[in-house]
């Protein structure tokens, strides 16, 4: 059951057959969760003409996106990876968790790919007021502590910290209405300011 919880049948085919063809050093894997895995939906020409590969599964907190990063992002050799995590861990998918342990799971993921001389780039979490899924929780204080803990352990280790959050909050610290149907994932607009974000750390 254990490799079941992480899902990590989902990508099994795909790393597969991209292990079986040439790799030409210039591989970028986006690994994360629904906001990375709808991206490819809203923005698939985004994808397909810089050859960027989605690793995102919806719902997954990062414990579980651990659990298959060795399969979809180490094995794969990619130059470099961008890692958007966390905001599942705060809405309590799998129970109540510290934000401590949050980064603890993190920072083993970026500890891993330096070891396998990839290049990381770490996203803050998007900015949200509610879950829709969970309406009990309150996310802002959190999603602005965790952020805090990304951005400064990316200071610590001279990795990339691409913040999403500060160009895409609005003033009552949840995610700007223009960018977001359901207050959490992006729409096209979202995710166009999103890539334009991105596109500024992968010069």
């Amino acid at each position: 059951m254990q490799n079941d919880w992480a899902y990590l049948e989902k990508y099994a085919l795909e790393n597969q057959q991209l292990l079986k063809q040439l790799n030409d050093g210039n591989r970028i894997v986006l690994i994360g969760d629904s906001i990375t895995e709808f991206w490819e939906r809203y923005d698939s020409i985004f994808f397909s003409q810089d050859n960027y590969i989605n690793r995102g599964i919806s719902g997954q907190t990062t414990l579980q996106i651990l659990e298959r990063f060795q399969n979809d992002v180490i094995d794969l050799q990619p130059k470099c990876v961008i890692i958007l995590a966390g905001i599942n861990d705060i809405a309590e998918n799998n129970g109540p968790i510290m934000l401590e342990e949050i980064m603890a799971n993190i920072i083993k993921m970026v500890e891993k790919s330096l070891k396998n001389n990839i290049e990381v780039l770490l996203c803050s979490i998007l900015p949200t007021s509610n879950f829709y899924w969970n309406p009990k929780i309150q996310p802002i204080k959190k999603i602005m502590q965790l952020n805090q803990m990304i951005k400064a352990y990316s200071l610590v280790k001279q990795i990339k910290y691409v913040d999403y959050y500060t160009q895409m909050v609005d003033e009552n610290l949840g995610l700007d209405k223009k960018y977001t149907d359901d207050g959490v994932h992006p729409n096209l607009e979202g995710y166009l300011k999103m890539k334009s974000i991105l596109k500024f750390h992968l010069k």
